[in-house]
């Protein structure tokens, strides 16, 4: 009974100092910094031809059901079933769910070795033998006036942890709306110069302003900078 109550104790302190931490790790970056950081990844696209407008907001407005092809050698669909549920537990105003049936998902996910890389994203996600394959890892959105319709990412497994960790934060964190990088966003995994391989304070920060219910699909960057600051101000009080 001793070690029952030394093990709950242990637990809730953990869970008060990862919430702690959180919170003090929320109040490191100034006001210009979340808006800036909003900014690059959200009005712009890594691949500027992929998208439809791509200088607009993008985000899904309804809830996001994610099915998961575990192509590769080694299973990794744990993994990223947790991942999905961190993403529901930490993004207030977006509703994050594992499916299994894959026609009722909007968001795929292929986890693929290297070698199935280019077969998967031309069979699977861009239905064409001529696409492009460009990238370690990528993901494709496909949106419109109301939203992001559909999107579909592809991580690769077999080539170590890290590559397969960064991999899935960003381009599902990517398909969710904010589809840039840019290298200076040193605490973001939106940099492909940043050795982060983990969903980071910042990135929640930014994910929570995105999924805010005043920023609107298909707003211009002038439209959301007069209400951008209290978004940046509630979004960093989320993050717990």
């Amino acid at each position: 009974m001793k070690a029952m109550r030394f093990f709950l104790t242990f637990l809730l302190l953990s869970g008060f100092l990862v919430a702690s931490q959180a919170r003090a790790a929320s109040q490191t970056f100034s006001t210009e910094e979340l808006l800036s950081g909003f900014e690059k990844t959200v009005f712009g696209l890594e691949y500027r031809s992929w998208s439809w407008r791509p200088y607009l907001v993008k985000k899904f407005t309804q809830p996001v059901r994610f099915y998961v092809h575990n192509l590769s050698m080694r299973d990794r669909r744990p993994i990223v079933h947790r991942f999905v549920r961190e993403i529901d537990r930490r993004v207030g105003g977006l509703s994050a769910g594992i499916t299994n049936d894959p026609n009722t998902a909007n968001f795929e996910i292929f986890v693929v070795d290297r070698a199935q890389y280019e077969p998967v994203v031309k069979r699977d996600v861009y239905k064409n033998d001529r696409a492009k394959v460009p990238g370690r890892c990528l993901v494709r959105v496909v949106s419109g006036r109301k939203g992001i319709k559909r999107s579909s990412a592809v991580i690769v497994s077999d080539e170590g942890e890290f590559l397969f960790k960064r991999c899935l934060v960003e381009e599902i964190l990517q398909g969710l709306g904010p589809m840039n990088d840019d290298e200076d966003l040193t605490h973001s995994v939106f940099n492909d110069s940043s050795r982060h391989s983990r969903f980071t304070v910042f990135d929640q920060i930014i994910l929570n302003m995105l999924y805010d219910p005043r920023i609107k699909p298909g707003m211009s960057k002038q439209q959301t900078q007069q209400i951008l600051p209290l978004v940046a101000r509630d979004a960093r009080r989320r993050v717990r």
